[in-house]
């Protein structure tokens, strides 16, 4: 359908996205190029630091790309204009959420997020501009509804503009004449996802930390007895591993939950 949309799609994002950035209220932690460090690690380097993000190189950056958002969501076989704005969804917000909203405008359950033949077969029977409008107005509502928001929404807001803006252009004229466009040439960076709340930090270190003296006196007390010893660090690793399952499972709820307002585009 519109894999000739990937460079331009490509080329737009990263200037939505900007170079090297490591804020403290940006959930993706270090970023270069729009890649978190916890991308990088996973398709580049296990354990990369944030000087390894920061010298990144851009054609590690585009591999990422299209390998994890591009590909994994089939935008190839996404009309012109839904692919670009389900590709920037998916850096921003992550494809768990970009996947789930598509679904959701075409009137499919959102048990998952993958892109089926199901899905590309619901998007095929509806008009491109009602499902890129969809996408773009329900991204504006979640973004507006993120704790961030105050912090980075003024660049969100833009970008989703911009983004709604150069897909409708995508549905309506050629590629060759909408990449005539003016590419964005301000950044809006900082990953657009649920925050950690900080409850869920204290479940996962509070006690270890607070109970930190009482552990050493234990430890020091039971140095001849190994089976005590393996007992409280097996007790702690088990309090943390408790704490940081229990706030991955809430923020992937929190993350994938619709967001209020979103009608389904009809069949047309």
């Amino acid at each position: 359908m519109a894999a000739s949309t990937y460079d331009e799609a490509l080329r737009r994002l990263l200037a939505h996205e900007g170079g090297y950035t490591n804020q403290p209220s940006d959930p993706g932690g270090p970023t270069n190029f729009g890649i978190t460090i916890y991308d990088y690690r996973k398709y580049v380097k296990p354990n990369a630091t944030a000087a390894d993000v920061r010298a990144m190189r851009l054609d590690e950056a585009k591999s990422i790309y299209r390998t994890k958002y591009w590909a994994a969501q089939r935008c190839d076989e996404l009309p012109a204009g839904v692919d670009y704005s389900i590709f920037d969804y998916g850096v921003n917000s992550g494809i768990g959420r970009s996947g789930r909203v598509l679904r959701r405008v075409v009137g499919l359950p959102d048990d998952t997020s993958v892109v089926t033949d199901q899905v590309l077969n619901a998007v095929a029977k509806r008009d491109a501009k009602a499902i890129i409008v969809a996408i773009n107005d329900e991204r504006l509502r979640f973004l507006m509804a993120l704790k961030t928001w105050p912090v980075f929404g003024n660049g969100w807001a833009r970008r989703v503009a911009e983004v709604k803006a150069f897909s409708l252009n995508l549905a309506a004229h050629p590629i060759a004449a909408t990449a005539k466009l003016p590419v964005p040439n301000q950044a809006a960076p900082a990953k657009g996802v649920v925050p950690v709340p900080k409850t869920l930090q204290k479940v996962a270190t509070a006690t270890p930390v607070a109970a930190g003296g009482a552990v050493a006196k234990t430890l020091h007390d039971s140095s001849h007895d190994p089976w005590t010893i393996v007992a409280v660090v097996g007790g702690l690793v088990l309090v943390s591993g408790v704490g940081w399952i229990a706030f991955h499972y809430w923020q992937q709820r929190a993350q994938h939950a619709p967001t209020p307002g979103l009608v389904p585009v009809p069949v047309v």
